[in-house]
C-alpha cells in the first residue's frame, strides 16, 4: 500500500482541524461581540513543514499548521485614545460642575441678586419720602435680611459643592487604586501564562479596558518593557502604568495613591478639612489631567492665589463674594469709598454719622452700623463687638492714608458672604435705629439717607464699577469659563471619539465579517470532511476489494 494515501488523510485532517479551530474563533467572536475592551481574534495558519518526496522529484506538500490565535490590535491607537481620553474626562467634570455653579446665583429670576437689592434700595427710596414710618423701616430692614440670605445662601451652596467635591475625589483616588489593583493582578496571570509561550488574549483586552477607564481618570501612560532573556529563550515582557513619571503599577507591584486631610486651608475661602494627594511613599504627586484634574481644579481654583490651580474655581468665586459683601457693608456703614476712581478711599456720611428717630438736640451720631455679620452663636452682631475686631482706630483717622485703609480692612476683612448680617441694632429696633438724619432730633432730615443712596451708582465703588456691575462681572466670567469648559469638551468628544471609531475599525468585531467567515470556514470544513471521506473509500478499495 502506498504511504501517500496515508499522507493524504493526514493532510486532510489537519484541514479538518483547522477549519473546526476556525469556527471556534468566529464563535468567539461573534459572543464577544459586545464585551467591552474585546479585540477581535483572527486564526494564523501557514503551510506545514513539506517533505521530500522518496524519488527525489521534489517536496511534497503536508497541508496546513494553525500557528496560535492573534487578538487585532493597534498599539498607537491605544496611546492616542488614551492621552485624549484623559482630557475628555477632566473637561467633562469641568462643564458639569461650572454650569451647576451658575445656578447658584440663580441669575436672571425673581429672586436673584438684581431683584434683591433693587428692592432693597426702593424701600430704602420710600423710607426718604417719609422716614418717621414705623412700617417702612420694618420693610427696610426685611429687605436687607433678604439681601443678606442671598449671599448666605449662595456661600451656602458653595460650601456644600466643595464638600461634595471633596468626598468625590476621595471615591475617584480608591477607584483608581482599585483599577491598579485589578491590573496588576491580571499582570501576574498574563505573565504566567505567557511565559510558557503562549498568549494570553483575552486577558490582555481585560487589562487593556481597565488602563481605558483609568486613562479617563487620571494621566497615565502604559507600556511594555522588556527587562531580558527567560530560560526558554522568551523575552522577559514586564507592564507599568506610571502617572507623571512615577509607576502606579510596576508589574505585579502597586504603589497607592493616598488622601490624609490637611491640617491647614490652602485658601481661606476653603472648608475645613479637605483632601491632599500624595503617593503611599511619602513622595508629591503631580495630577495633569483627567477627571482627578477637573475635580481638584473646581475644588482648589483660587485663580493662582496661595499656590492654587490658575483656574475660576470655587474658592475664587467664593473670594469674589466675600469682597463684595465686605465692600458693600464698609461703604453703606461708613461711607468709605473711592469716589473720584484715583485708587485713594475718601469719606462721605455713612449709616454710622447718622442720627437714631429718637435723637435729641445735642445727642452724638449714633455711630449703628447698619450691615455686620453673625456671631458664632449665629445672632447678628452689634455694631460695637463688631468694630472691636479691628482694634483701637489710629488717632487721627484721615482719610487717604494707610493707617485709613488698614483700619477699615481689618474690620471689614470679618465679614464673609456666609456671615454677611444685618446688626443687631437694626434687628431689634429697626423703627428707631435707622439713621436717615443728619442732624440730631430732626424726623424730617433725610441727608444722611440721601448720602448713603448716592453711593450705590458710584462707579469706584469697585474696580468694575457699580455693585450691580459687580455682580454681572462674577457671573459673566463665571458664563465665560462655562462655555470654554463646553467648547474644550466638545472638541475632545469630537477627537476622542474618531479615534475611538478607528480603533474600533481595527479591533472590533464585525458580524458581517465573521459571517463571512463562518461560511468560509465552514466550507473548508466540509471540503476537508470529503477529503477523508474520499480517501476512506480509496482505502476500503485497497484493502478490501484488491487483497491478495
Amino acid at each position: 500500500m502506498n504511504n501517500t494515501t496515508f499522507i493524504g488523510l493526514d493532510i486532510a485532517t489537519r484541514g479538518l482541524y483547522a477549519a473546526q479551530r476556525g469556527l471556534t474563533n468566529v464563535n468567539h467572536n461573534i459572543d464577544n461581540i459586545n464585551t467591552p475592551g474585546y479585540s477581535r481574534q483572527v486564526l494564523q495558519q501557514q503551510a506545514a513543514r513539506p517533505m521530500m518526496a522518496a524519488d527525489g522529484s521534489g517536496m511534497l506538500g503536508m497541508g496546513t499548521d494553525v500557528t496560535g490565535i492573534k487578538r487585532v490590535r493597534d498599539e498607537y491607537l491605544d496611546t492616542k485614545y488614551r492621552s485624549e481620553v484623559q482630557y475628555l474626562g477632566e473637561w467633562d467634570v469641568k462643564h458639569t460642575l461650572l454650569e451647576e455653579m451658575q445656578t447658584m446665583y440663580n441669575e436672571p429670576s425673581k429672586s436673584g441678586f438684581n431683584t434683591v437689592l433693587n428692592q432693597f434700595y426702593d424701600t430704602l427710596q420710600q423710607l426718604a419720602t417719609d422716614p418717621s414710618s414705623h412700617s417702612t423701616r420694618a420693610a427696610v430692614k426685611e429687605k436687607a435680611i433678604a439681601v443678606t440670605k442671598y449671599f448666605n445662601s449662595v456661600a451656602t451652596h458653595f460650601e456644600y459643592l466643595q464638600n461634595d467635591v471633596n468626598n468625590t475625589i476621595y471615591a475617584k483616588v480608591n477607584e483608581i487604586n482599585s483599577l491598579a489593583d485589578q491590573i496588576a493582578k491580571l499582570n501576574q496571570q498574563i505573565y504566567n501564562y505567557e511565559v510558557t509561550g503562549n498568549v494570553a488574549n483575552d486577558l490582555r483586552d481585560q487589562r487593556g479596558y481597565l488602563v481605558d477607564k483609568l486613562s479617563q481618570l487620571v494621566n497615565v501612560q502604559a507600556y511594555e518593557t522588556v527587562t531580558g532573556k527567560l530560560p526558554n529563550g522568551h523575552d522577559d515582557i514586564r507592564f507599568s502604568v506610571v502617572i507623571s513619571g512615577k509607576a502606579l503599577v510596576d508589574h505585579i507591584h502597586v504603589t497607592h495613591i493616598v488622601t490624609q486631610q490637611r491640617a491647614e486651608k490652602k485658601n481661606a475661602e476653603d472648608i475645613e478639612n479637605l483632601y491632599e494627594l500624595s503617593w503611599e511613599d511619602g513622595n508629591q504627586i503631580t495630577i495633569r489631567s483627567g477627571e482627578l484634574k477637573g475635580y481638584l481644579d473646581v475644588r482648589d481654583g483660587n485663580d493662582g492665589l496661595n499656590g492654587s490651580p490658575d483656574f475660576r474655581g470655587i474658592p475664587y468665586y467664593q473670594r469674589r463674594m466675600n469682597e463684595f459683601v465686605r465692600v458693600l457693608a464698609r461703604t453703606f456703614n461708613e461711607g468709605v469709598i473711592d469716589i473720584d476712581g484715583d485708587g485713594v478711599l475718601d469719606k462721605v456720611n455713612g449709616h454710622v454719622d447718622g442720627y437714631t428717630l429718637n435723637s435729641q438736640a445735642g445727642d452724638p451720631a449714633a455711630g449703628i452700623r447698619f450691615f455686620t455679620m453673625f456671631d458664632e452663636y449665629g445672632n447678628p452682631m452689634s455694631s460695637t463687638a463688631f468694630a472691636s475686631g479691628a482694634g483701637t482706630p489710629p488717632s487721627p483717622l484721615i482719610p487717604g492714608t494707610d493707617e485709613f485703609k488698614a483700619y477699615y480692612d481689618a474690620m471689614y476683612s470679618q465679614i464673609t458672604a456666609k456671615n454677611f448680617s444685618i446688626s443687631s441694632e437694626i434687628d431689634e429696633n429697626p423703627s428707631n435705629n435707622i439713621a436717615t438724619s443728619d442732624s440730631p432730633a430732626q424726623v424730617g432730615n433725610i441727608e444722611n439717607l440721601r448720602s448713603i443712596m448716592a453711593m450705590r451708582h458710584n462707579a469706584y465703588m469697585f474696580m468694575e464699577g457699580s455693585p450691580e456691575d459687580y455682580i454681572k462681572t462674577i457671573i459673566s466670567t463665571m458664563g465665560v469659563d462655562g462655555q470654554q469648559a463646553k467648547a474644550h469638551l466638545d472638541n475632545q468628544s469630537i477627537m476622542t471619539r474618531q479615534i475611538d471609531n478607528r480603533r474600533q475599525s481595527i479591533s472590533g468585531v464585525s458580524i458581517d465579517e465573521e459571517m463571512g467567515n463562518l461560511v468560509r470556514y465552514q466550507h473548508a470544513y466540509n471540503a476537508a470532511a470529503k477529503m477523508i471521506q474520499t480517501y476512506a473509500e480509496l482505502l476500503d478499495i485497497l484493502v478490501n476489494r484488491l487483497g491478495i
